[in-house]
């Protein structure tokens, strides 16, 4: 035999190390390039077993990174769950710094980016220490993750502050987002038990392996037993699913024309709603018409028509002078819900010329269609000539223009009176009481703000002939989870998009939630202990591959010992002086090159 199968498995031996410790070098550079600006090679090391990953220093900034992206996702989510409310917090705005301006949507892509920053960041050091190397983070990203986590914290607490309802709102989204943010955490758990499994069995402490797998097990079981505390109105048994809520237009229909116009509510029953919600206020000589704020600075041109009375109480006008306003450029201008380029060149001119209406003008446009009114009553302020009257004088117009059964009467002064006054109102009340608070006032319907819900609730006055009605539910997530919590009716500004639901985004049965949770963690479980194993058979198999080299190095053969870093390629050659025709193996580089000579030993 020209080579012995001792030497051969040398040769075996050798080609086995190099293979293990391959680094795909393109790879591993980019990744140290965009990480920590080492795109040479010797600008990096390899992290070698019983070694930790990182400095304290890095070490430091990596947990400053995990740490950054979790209160950055909690923003994130937090802000885009509460897109429900943007118009409202865009209004607040406007009405704070007097000048028009989307917030919300610049508050949101600037999270959404720095999230993405900090996301990118934790990728690439999760397939550094993948990659057995030691981290090092740039200083300029270190910047970036203090600037990310300065920003998180103190929007978080701004808005906490400004806007506390909000937490409501996300604990709502989880009742139908959770199941699904449980998967994506168990599969995050499943791709982090490769560098965590790697860098486990290559530490040489207890005490440290103890700690890690300990925190890494701990946080996995957690997840796993998570769904436990789960709960959605939207995870019920097949065929116990209630009608779809009614749709009542928020002022309207808001995203299709100014709100508050005879246009916006004419839009909304052209798209389905089954009511329409408006705000009365009484003008100065006695006309109720319909407004939503104190002032008409934010939806008319009072500022150009009556400079002087930019501030004054809307009520403080007369019925001719509120005719002289425009109710209609502000929406073209503003464009507060960012839907104008969507409508056709005719209604952007009809929305141009709309006017401030009447409240008989509203309720013409109700009977006509034949739709339930909502209406909120705000009383004249101190010294406004109708501040005693303005109930008669509402309840005057409601009797001479529309049928009573179509009005749900929300105002609760003098409710008493009005129920005898009128007794075919649908008394409504805005506030949750026991049953028999609301069956002494005559209540049949509760309108409530949609942070309320209870499917609960809900269930208990339903089954006392008490309706429930949820607003401001914009936003198809929201409306589903009230479609699944039993409601019978929400205010919306999105009647065109709502009424087009067909079912709930998210619905399921108790037995296919089941499987959907116990099939999530059975498969991460089998594929984590897969990675686990994995890896102990590896860094086994490296300390026994190590163990024999050495072996041979001291052994009787260590006089032909080559060196795997000098072993670039094999090849065969053949000699002119060989006159058998032998082709002896060598190996390069020039340094050391063994030959097999046709007698079978090596020169």
């Amino acid at each position: 035999m020209p080579v012995t199968r001792l030497k051969l498995g040398k040769l075996k031996v050798v080609r086995r190390q190099l293979l293990q410790r391959y680094e795909h070098q393109p790879f591993v550079s980019c990744l140290a390039g965009l990480y920590g600006c080492q795109w040479r090679r010797y600008q990096r090391a390899r992290a070698q077993p019983g070694e930790c990953c990182c400095s304290k220093v890095e070490c430091v900034s990596f947990g400053l990174l995990i740490l950054t992206f979790f209160l950055s996702f909690l923003f994130l989510y937090f802000w885009s769950e509460a897109q429900n409310d943007y118009n409202d917090f865009d209004w607040f705005n406007f009405g704070t710094l007097g000048f028009w301006f989307p917030w919300s949507l610049v508050l949101l892509v600037v999270a959404a980016a720095l999230f993405t920053y900090i996301a990118l960041l934790l990728v690439l050091a999760v397939c550094l220490l993948s990659e057995g190397q030691r981290l090092y983070l740039h200083w300029s990203h270190k910047s970036g993750i203090v600037v990310t986590l300065v920003f998180s914290i103190t929007a978080t607490a701004i808005l906490s502050d400004l806007w506390s309802k909000e937490w409501k709102t996300l604990l709502l989204s989880l009742q139908v987002t959770a199941p699904f943010l449980h998967v994506a955490a168990v599969l995050l758990m499943a791709i982090l038990s490769w560098p965590i499994a790697l860098h486990f069995f290559r530490m040489n402490k207890k005490v440290r392996q103890v700690a890690v797998l300990g925190l890494y097990l701990s946080i996995l079981f957690s997840l796993y037993l998570v769904p436990l505390g789960m709960y959605s109105p939207c995870i019920k048994e097949a065929g116990t699913l209630g009608p779809a809520p009614a749709l009542i237009g928020h002022r309207g229909a808001p995203m299709l024309a100014p709100e508050n116009t005879v246009m916006s509510f004419k839009k909304a029953v052209d798209a389905g709603g089954e009511g329409l919600e408006t705000d009365v206020t009484i003008s100065y000589d006695g006309v109720p018409f319909l407004m939503h704020d104190s002032t008409l600075r934010r939806t008319t041109n009072v500022a150009e028509v009556f400079p002087n009375r930019t501030h004054h109480d809307a009520s403080m006008f007369t019925w001719a002078e509120l005719q002289q306003l425009n109710a209609g450029n502000w929406f073209l201008s503003r464009d507060p819900f960012g839907s104008v380029s969507s409508l056709s060149e005719a209604d952007r001119l009809h929305a141009q010329n709309q006017s401030v209406p009447s409240l008989a003008q509203f309720l013409e446009v109700a009977s006509h269609s034949g739709k339930l009114v909502l209406f909120d009553l705000r009383r004249p302020p101190y010294g406004h000539p109708y501040s005693q009257v303005y109930i008669n004088l509402t309840l005057q117009v409601v009797q001479a223009v529309i049928n009573s059964s179509q009005v749900l009467w929300l105002p609760p002064e003098d409710r008493q009176l009005v129920q005898t006054m009128d007794p075919e109102l649908q008394q409504t009340s805005g506030q949750m009481a026991s049953i028999q608070e609301l069956a002494d006032g005559h209540i049949t319907r509760l309108n409530l703000h949609y942070s309320t819900m209870s499917e609960q609730q809900i269930s208990k006055y339903r089954s006392e002939n008490i309706s429930t009605n949820l607003y401001v539910i914009s936003q198809p997530w929201l409306y589903s989870l009230a479609w699944c919590a039993g409601a019978q009716s929400v205010t919306t500004n999105s009647v065109h998009i709502l009424s087009s639901l067909g079912k709930p985004l998210f619905l399921m049965t108790p037995e296919e939630y089941n499987l959907m949770w116990l099939l999530t963690d059975a498969v991460s479980a089998f594929l984590i202990t897969a990675v686990f194993i994995f890896h102990w058979w590896r860094e086994r198999g490296l300390t026994f591959w190590s163990s024999s080299r050495q072996n041979h190095e001291n052994g009787p053969y260590s006089k032909f010992r080559t060196e795997s870093s000098e072993v670039i390629c094999i090849r065969w050659s053949t000699l002119q002086s060989d006159p058998l025709g032998w082709s002896p193996l060598t190996m390069t580089p020039c340094m050391s090159a063994l030959h097999v000579n046709p007698t079978g030993t090596l020169a």
